[in-house]
């Protein structure tokens, strides 16, 4: 499992085959979720208690000391499965270490489930459309996490 964590002032998805905004946070973090085969529960659980202790978020003082948790901000979760591109070969792409579909959305969900759980207030993307996202980087802050 691959995530690309980006804190961000403000984030939003949009579907684009709908036009419509299917998830939208004001101060938070942005968290790109990549799938690979072979991930599980565990995979998922392990990076909800990283992301939800990460100490990137600003104190009173502009130090990165202050979790999600602790700040009470929000997670925008956005599955994209290009996360486990493998560019060794050629120039295109593979995607054969991505998760299948089905799989794949059964641990994205519980990925953003585990999250609420720990009380993070969390909005996603639509999983496999085609999408349209707009972010303002704060810091910038971006931290890559695997398991």
């Amino acid at each position: 499992m691959k995530l690309v964590i980006q804190r961000v002032k403000r984030a939003s998805v949009k579907v684009i085959k709908t036009g419509k905004i299917s998830g939208e946070i004001k101060k938070g973090l942005f968290v790109l979720f990549g799938v690979k085969k072979g991930d599980t529960k565990e995979n998922a659980d392990l990076l909800v208690e990283k992301i939800s202790k990460l100490r990137i978020i600003s104190d009173q003082n502009e130090k990165m000391n202050l979790s999600v948790i602790d700040s009470k901000q929000e997670i925008l979760v956005v599955s994209q499965f290009t996360l486990n591109a493998n560019t060794k070969d050629g120039n295109r792409p593979s995607f054969i270490e991505s998760e299948n579909p089905l799989k794949a959305k059964k641990l994205y969900k519980y990925f953003i489930d585990r999250l609420r759980y720990k009380g993070i207030e969390v909005k996603s993307g639509s999983f496999g459309d085609n999408m349209e996202i707009t972010a303002v980087l704060d810091g910038p802050v971006t931290i890559f996490l695997e398991s």
